[in-house]
């Protein structure tokens, strides 16, 4: 009898203690299963961590201050047309602006008198010499360069300057002389090269007879300063 309760004991404590190993073991496993998934707050840290927040995402990186573009140059910097450069700020007088007129010079003989007018309602800047052409010959009329005046003749609204054309080298020495009919005028731009604007076609003088030595001088302030020349 004694010896049946023994064992019976036995058993029971055996019993017991599996039981308390089960729930132990089950216990640790729970424990790894939540350390694994990283626990509560664990998803809220890997996005802020790898994703950042939705601003830094977007397109351009951070927003950009009021006027300044994305890669952070001011806006409407580029100046365009009016902006600080060189060059008169008046403009080159052209066709548009003026009146041009050629009349025959009582002295020196042979010469004819170029006359540019500003009409417009600001200032312009006679540049260089006028490009001359007569009737539908090619070539351009040669230039004096020794008229070349100290500075740029600006124009003032209904103010003029002059420009001389001598027509022919000395008494029967004229190379491929003849009448010319209409002359075409044309601007010089502040480069000094080419031409600016439409041409001024002009009626000439009768009997206007020009050979191939016709040379036209540098705009002038004043009308004996071209024909000094």
């Amino acid at each position: 009898m004694h010896t049946i309760r023994t064992r019976t004991a036995i058993a029971a404590a055996a019993l017991v203690a599996g039981l308390s190993l089960t729930a132990c073991q089950n216990d640790d496993a729970r424990s790894g299963a939540a350390a694994s998934s990283g626990g509560p707050g664990a998803s809220a840290s890997s996005t802020a961590t790898g994703g950042g927040s939705s601003q830094a995402a977007s397109p351009g990186g951070s927003t950009p201050a009021p006027g300044k573009t994305a890669s952070g140059g001011s806006q409407g910097t580029n100046g365009g047309n009016g902006g600080s450069g060189g060059g008169s700020a008046s403009g080159a007088c052209t066709n548009a602006n003026t009146k041009v007129t050629v009349s025959k010079a009582t002295r020196p003989l042979n010469h004819l008198v170029l006359t540019v007018t500003n009409t417009g309602s600001g200032t312009c800047d006679a540049f260089g010499a006028p490009a001359l052409r007569f009737d539908d010959e090619q070539a351009a009329v040669q230039l004096d360069k020794d008229s070349r005046p100290h500075a740029v003749v600006t124009l003032a609204p209904g103010a003029s300057a002059y420009a001389s054309m001598s027509l022919t080298g000395e008494p029967g020495g004229e190379a491929n002389g003849r009448t010319a009919k209409k002359l075409s005028v044309l601007f010089t731009p502040s480069s000094g090269t080419g031409s600016v604007g439409s041409p001024a076609v002009l009626n000439l003088p009768a009997d206007t007879f020009k050979d191939d030595s016709v040379s036209v001088t540098y705009w002038q302030s004043d009308m004996q300063d071209a024909l000094g020349f």
